[in-house]
């Protein structure tokens, strides 16, 4: 016996909905990067290297290849030191 093609017209709806969102996602997190495709599996080290270049250029996944910092870079450091006991 046929199916009529009423009774699938809303999962087509639901599968079209699926793209757009997918694809929605997608652009929203490709322009988060800086036009870079996302980040999997960031550990420590890519997370303290994201920071330094977030700092060097003001986005997370930016990169620059000048040799010299930029002003107040020397003053700006991420690393958290211990409170020693005296």
């Amino acid at each position: 016996m046929a199916v009529p093609f009423e009774t699938l017209i809303p999962y087509g709806i639901i599968l079209a909905m699926f793209g757009v969102t997918g694809a929605g996602m997608s652009k929203i997190k490709n322009m988060q990067n800086g036009g870079k495709r996302a980040r999997r599996s960031v550990d420590q080290w890519d997370r303290q290297m994201m920071d330094r270049d977030r700092r060097i250029t003001g986005f997370l996944r930016g990169q620059s290849d000048s040799p010299i910092a930029p002003p107040g870079f020397e003053l700006n450091n991420p690393w958290r030191v211990e409170k020693r006991m005296s």
